[in-house]
């Protein structure tokens, strides 16, 4: 007899006896000290967050393409974690965001520093071939701003 692998609507193998798991990538999940000035934040980067969230402990949104963002107070995760503790400066973990041409990249980069968000590395154009910049979202986590550049690099 053959053993008939089943999945799930997401194409997922069900995991049932002598079976392997594919797991599938879903949600990034970001720890954060104040709900509603990193819902701020990446609302201003055009992400939909459920309007009234700002005050709840966990917060999902989902992005195009299927994969989820959520948002987690620190407080929420100590529930669960009582001794997890937030690390410092740069992250190991990145977002990106795609501004949609050089010009964007600038623009979105001035209106979140403008807001008081930290710029990490100001708009340039970098040597792989796009406009390129880095934000800190109010938790310290690298957001990188990037377009592809309206000219090919130079050969070099």
């Amino acid at each position: 007899m053959n053993a008939q692998n089943t999945h799930d609507a997401a194409g997922r193998q069900d995991g049932g006896p002598g079976q392997r798991v594919t797991p599938r990538f879903d949600l990034i999940g970001l720890v954060v000290a104040d709900m509603a000035a990193s819902l701020a934040f990446y609302r201003r980067l055009g992400v939909e967050v459920p309007p009234g969230a700002d005050g709840e402990p966990h917060v999902e949104a989902a992005l195009p393409g299927g994969p989820r963002l959520a948002w987690d107070t620190e407080a929420t995760v100590r529930s669960f974690h009582p001794d997890w503790t937030p690390t410092g400066g740069d992250g190991r973990i990145g977002l990106a965001f795609d501004c949609g041409s050089p010009a964007g990249v600038d623009a979105v980069y001035a209106e979140l520093t403008a807001a008081g968000h930290t710029g990490r590395l100001e708009p340039w154009d970098a040597f792989w071939g796009q406009r390129y910049a880095v934000v800190h979202d109010p938790d310290g986590n690298t957001v990188d701003l990037f377009a592809a550049s309206e000219e090919p690099p130079a050969a070099g």
